[in-house]
């Protein structure tokens, strides 16, 4: 890679690990669903304009239900389950739940779409939930930490299914238009929500802050980045940028947050990236590993847009 790949790669990675501290600091001012109704909101915006320049609105219509379908699913259900979990969980633990997103789209694909797995995969899939258990066991006797952490496995669920429903209903689209579309469809389906569910109290310039940044930076400016990512160095490896989120996500909220780093966490992190990584690494020829895709010349641009999918 090229000096500047890898700068923006990391800048990526950086971006993205920001999302969490920064729905810690707002989530309790505005509440999960008007906190990612907003994100959602600046992000459709941002693209939409992109996708205006480009001409490619008319694209976007021509698949409404589909765009609605996985705005719900990879973006407004999941961001509005993780928002909610960083009200009892810290913002570092968070990002480390949105890593096991690849290892659920592997679930899927092994036992609900009948792919058949080598060893050293079914063994890293193993690994990477045995590393769930470990960074959810000291928490688990607490019930709003329960509560917690089931929201943020299930919005890593729901990256997992949309990765593959991506894959299989919108093969072929511009990967742009996939991402602006279905923040687009995000908005659309949050904003009658937040509308009955306002704050309590006018949100602090700091939340705003944190609300906008989610919007323009860690949703559209990190899509746009990503996408270039994917045209410079090739899918498979702009895809790897998932490993850098827990790490980057874990140490801004140590710097910005104070945020304490235990040795479970730390522990089941690390072990879960493993798994994820086994899972992605020994991929059988010919099929398709969960987070470490490649395609070929028809398939690749659905490729690109698939997985984009089960990133912050």
């Amino acid at each position: 890679m090229r000096r500047s790949d890898i700068t923006e790669f990391l800048l990526l990675g950086a971006i993205w690990g920001g999302s969490f501290p920064l729905m810690k600091t707002a989530s309790p001012e505005f509440g999960p669903v008007p906190l990612i109704a907003v994100r959602v909101l600046i992000a459709a915006a941002f693209l939409g304009a992109i996708l205006s320049s480009r001409g490619a609105l008319r694209e976007a219509a021509a698949y409404p239900k589909k765009l609605l379908f996985l705005g719900a699913l990879n973006s407004a259900i999941p961001f509005s389950l993780f928002a909610f979990a960083t009200l009892s969980l810290p913002a570092g633990y968070s990002s480390v739940l949105n890593a096991t997103a690849p290892l659920f789209a592997g679930l899927i694909s092994m036992v609900f779409l009948g792919e058949r797995w080598p060893i050293a995969r079914v063994a890293g899939l193993l690994l990477g939930f045995g590393g769930v258990v470990l960074l959810v066991w000291e928490k688990l006797g607490v019930a709003g930490d329960r509560v917690a952490i089931g929201a943020g496995l299930l919005a890593a669920l729901c990256y997992g299914v949309s990765t593959h429903y991506t894959r299989r209903r919108l093969a072929g689209v511009n990967p742009i238009v996939i991402a602006g579309g279905s923040q687009i469809a995000a908005a659309m389906l949050l904003l009658p929500l937040a509308a009955v569910m306002p704050p309590a109290a006018v949100p602090s310039s700091a939340a705003w802050a944190a609300a906008v940044a989610l919007g323009i930076v860690c949703t559209g400016l990190a899509y746009v980045l990503y996408f270039r990512l994917i045209k410079n160095i090739g899918p498979s490896r702009a895809i790897t940028v998932t490993y850098l989120i827990p790490a980057f996500g874990v140490l801004w909220s140590a710097i910005f947050r104070g945020e304490p780093l235990h040795p479970t966490m730390l522990a089941g992190g690390a072990t879960i990236l493993l798994g994820t990584w086994l899972a992605a690494r020994f991929a059988a020829p010919g099929k398709i590993a969960p987070g470490a895709r490649t395609g070929a010349a028809h398939c690749e641009r659905a490729d690109l847009a698939r997985d984009r999918e089960g990133l912050p």
